[in-house]
């Protein structure tokens, strides 16, 4: 029996959970030196993501680490989509939030504004804690 509060895949499992991570928002909580190597510090990220997953959850999750600026081009890897965003990365992630409509969403940042931006639309919000533990 599926839970009738979470969307079901085609195939009658329920949607994972959808991860929307604020790149920056991120790795700019920690004063570790990020601001030298941008896209390095998104990289190191990414690869935090892709070992750990959502710590605390034991759901599948669906990770998606947004990047903007000198974090461009940060590839994507098993368990991380990264996505580059073209202009604001927060308005890129308002998008994906937007776009995924009717499924579990959490996004993480500590940016106020974003944070209300996303749960109008439904998503829960955590900060960076959350994601680097």
């Amino acid at each position: 029996m599926t839970d009738a509060r979470l969307p079901v895949h085609p195939a009658g499992s329920p949607a994972p959970l959808l991860v929307v991570v604020d790149g920056a928002n991120v790795v700019g909580s920690r004063p570790d030196g990020w601001w030298r190597d941008r896209k390095g510090a998104a990289e190191r990220l990414r690869d935090r993501l892709a070992g750990r997953g959502l710590p605390g959850h034991a759901g599948p999750v669906e990770i998606v680490l947004v990047v903007e600026g000198a974090a461009r081009g940060v590839a994507s890897v098993p368990g991380v989509r990264v996505e580059s965003a073209p202009g604001s990365g927060d308005d890129r992630i308002v998008e994906l939030t937007a776009e995924s409509a009717g499924r579990a969403r959490l996004v993480v940042t500590a940016d106020r504004e974003l944070r209300r931006r996303v749960t109008e639309l439904g998503a829960e919000v955590a900060g960076p804690r959350t994601v680097l533990g």
